[in-house]
């Protein structure tokens, strides 16, 4: 047997002080009487009253109230197998982890700041399977596609500058991990969204999403950052604040390249979407684009279904409080 609100166990603790409470009130009641009586007054004046009954009375209450709150509880055995089909969208989420994302001209930087709007993107989706894919130089499948939504977000937990030892940015390697991803079996209902600043110095994005086109899989960009673009800082072994300079020993400014962004999502049919303080876009693009695709329906499932029983003590419960009531607690006359 098992239990499907064992929370109101905790209700039991009530039961256990009203009992308590009613044996208090019963021994101050017949001290009253026997103060304010005399003995033999007292035996005369209750003499048509049985006590045994009205002791009875109270057993079935209280023992009503205890099947209450086992009815409460849920109580469940048995179970019978149910098929489940999932009906949602596949989602994978590419995260830029370059060091430029460290950049704050979004607070409390570009990173951190994606990585929130990722966890309160998840608390919306239903039956959608969710992937992650972390890139910088390269690309890396942090978290294969999946509905264990808590999972996925052990793994987000876990990106960081330092996920992808290979520095830069690379577009085109996050693109493609997520053509390998999906695989080939099916040529729609594939969707790939690109968190980035957009800087791309180590291959050809537009290639790739060109090829991403020619999969099924269509990418929507999210830019991160200020066209004016942030200086990159960086914090030492030592405590000391740095920013990041290039080989000739100047401070590298990251900035935010949408038309690069742009090209890729049109080129597969998406969208693009600039990030700003009040709107990161992640929701914006579900509610206005993403949910009104047609959702793929996964291979059926069987689950596990038991069978409440509450209805049982229930009924108990109903018997015992007519038992109460029917029960003449006076003494024939």
């Amino acid at each position: 047997m098992k239990f499907g609100q064992a929370n109101f166990m905790f209700s039991l603790s009530v039961v256990f002080i009203l009992l308590v409470f009613y044996l208090w009130v019963s021994r101050m009641k017949k001290k009253a009487y026997e103060k304010f009586s005399q003995r033999d007054l007292l035996d005369e004046l209750l003499v048509f009253t049985d006590t045994r009954k009205q002791k009875l009375k109270t057993v079935l209450l209280i023992a009503a109230v205890i099947l209450i709150v086992f009815s409460l509880m849920r109580p469940q055995w048995g179970f019978h197998w149910q098929e489940v089909k999932r009906k949602g969208l596949d989602i994978i989420i590419a995260l830029d982890t370059s060091k430029s994302m460290l950049a704050e001209d979004v607070r409390p930087n570009r990173l951190e700041r994606a990585k929130l709007a990722i966890r309160d993107f998840v608390k919306n989706l239903n039956s959608d399977r969710i992937g992650l894919i972390a890139f910088s130089g390269t690309a890396f499948l942090q978290c294969p596609l999946t509905v264990d939504y808590g999972g996925f977000l052990l793994s987000l937990d876990g990106v960081g500058i330092d996920t992808i030892p290979r520095g830069g940015t690379a577009l085109s390697s996050a693109i493609k991990e997520a053509i390998k991803s999906y695989g080939s079996k099916e040529k729609k209902y594939k969707i790939l969204i690109i968190i980035t600043d957009g800087e791309d110095n180590e291959g050809r994005p537009q290639e790739a999403a060109k090829e991403a086109k020619k999969n099924g899989l269509t990418i929507y960009c999210i830019g991160i950052g200020t066209k004016d673009g942030e200086l990159i800082p960086l914090v030492q072994e030592s405590g000391q604040r740095e920013f990041l300079k290039d080989r000739e020993g100047n401070v590298v400014k990251s900035r935010l390249d949408e038309a690069t962004l742009e090209k890729i999502a049109l080129a597969t049919g998406g969208s693009y979407v600039h990030a700003t303080a009040r709107e990161f876009g992640l929701e914006l693009l579900y509610r206005e684009r993403l949910s009104k695709l047609e959702k793929q329906e996964s291979e059926a499932k069987l689950n596990k279904r038991y069978i409440e029983r509450f209805q049982i003590p229930l009924t108990v419960v109903l018997i015992l409080i007519l038992l109460e009531w029917l029960i003449d607690e006076r003494k024939p006359g």
